[in-house]
């Protein structure tokens, strides 16, 4: 008898399910208070969920352009030039099916077997099985808490002969950082010295609190035309399973990214292309009211964990924020602690080593902001309860 073949490509097949949906499932089975997994509890703005419904039933529902339609790459450029100062143009706008999509576009529209991409650790999960993929080879700079820096000398260390790409996420997810100024100027002039292209992640480039300014890399001297950036309605609308997304990108980059695209999902929804188009003409109080509202969020949990006795580092972007077990005087490790806080407080979080392809940091939990008041009271008193049952 012939043993059966050995099926599915290694990277894929020899890969966990991701720590987002393990969590997620396990909050479904307990009934638990899902703080792990990032998507808000509400439904999205109405005017904008309206034209979605309204493009539906009156407008065309067969292909848009495998680009995207003109009316959301002119939307997306125009959106940029007035919040970024950016000077995009709507034929250098790829509109892509979610932010991941996008991602998996530009890498396997621009790297050759053996590329070096390099990453900065804590990262999204998505990344290193894409590059690996596509035929490339990650170089992980590792980053530490509690400030997360990028320094020049081990920037230099992680990058080789044929490193030809620097794959970013800012602001951060799990981190919740901003970028600082000086550290996206070291890392376009460290692009500009090492003759890199940027793939800029910066689906959280609307998330931002205390009167930060989001400051795309795409943006500083030098970096237009070696710079893909990357966005995402889900996150600035607060609809994440719409996934819509783009990539924006010189002409000669954006021809290329549109090839893996049309291969990948071709297109997107024609009637929520529409319904964002529409969202990114918003005026800008709108943002504004967007923003302030998730800071409060932020402030209510922050507010709430540490009265309960917890630890909260700092949060300036995105929907998490992160607790500090030893300092909030718990001897567990991140895993060891999401594991029991399903159970034994009805609480779902992300450890933050699943952010971390090795030499992990282990003492960091996320928690996701993004809920109603009544959710987040609930899920800081079930967490009191618990941190108190320690004792």
């Amino acid at each position: 008898m012939t043993s059966a073949p050995l099926l599915g490509h290694p990277v894929y097949r020899d890969m966990p399910t991701t720590i987002f949906e393990k969590m997620s499932a396990r909050a479904r089975a307990t009934g638990a208070i899902n703080l792990g997994q990032g998507f808000p509890d509400g439904h999205g703005p109405e005017d904008v969920l309206r034209a979605a419904a309204d493009a539906l039933l009156t407008r065309s529902s067969q292909y848009p352009p495998m680009a995207g339609l003109v009316e959301l790459r002119e939307a997306v450029a125009a959106h940029y030039a007035r919040h970024q100062g950016l000077d995009l143009g709507a034929q250098e706008v790829i509109v892509t099916s979610g932010a991941t999509e996008a991602i998996a576009a530009s890498l396997l529209a621009l790297i050759r077997p053996g590329d070096e991409v390099l990453v900065l650790a804590p990262l999204y999960d998505a990344y290193l099985p894409l590059i690996e993929r596509a035929g490339g080879v990650a170089r992980v700079l590792r980053l530490t808490p509690p400030d997360w820096r990028i320094g020049r000398e081990a920037l230099e260390a992680a990058t080789g002969e044929k490193t030809r790409f620097l794959l970013m996420n800012n602001p951060v997810n799990p981190t919740g950082i901003a970028l600082r100024e000086e550290e996206l100027a070291l890392l376009a002039d460290h692009c500009l010295r090492h003759d890199l292209i940027a793939i800029c992640d910066e689906v959280w480039e609307h998330v931002v609190f205390d009167g930060i300014t989001h400051r795309p890399l795409i943006g500083l001297p030098g970096m237009r035309d070696r710079t893909v950036k990357i966005g995402s309605a889900g996150k600035i609308f607060s609809v994440t399973g719409w996934k819509v997304g783009w990539m924006c990108a010189a002409p000669p980059i954006a021809a290329l990214l549109a090839r893996a695209h049309q291969f990948i999902t071709f297109t997107t929804p024609p009637n929520l292309q529409w319904a964002v188009a529409e969202g990114l003409a918003k005026p800008e109080d709108w943002f504004a009211g967007m923003r302030a509202a998730y800071q409060a969020s932020r402030d209510r949990l922050t507010a709430g964990l540490r009265g309960a006795g917890y630890v909260v580092n700092a949060s300036a972007a995105t929907w998490f924020v992160t607790i500090d077990l030893p300092a909030s005087g718990i001897a567990m490790d991140d895993v060891s602690f999401c594991e029991r806080i399903v159970d034994a407080a009805g609480v779902a979080a992300i450890p933050i080593s699943a952010f971390y392809p090795e030499e992990p940091v282990t003492h960091l939990v996320r928690l996701c902001f993004s809920k109603a008041d009544e959710v987040l009271d609930q899920a800081v008193a079930r967490l009191a309860a618990f941190r108190a049952s320690l004792a």
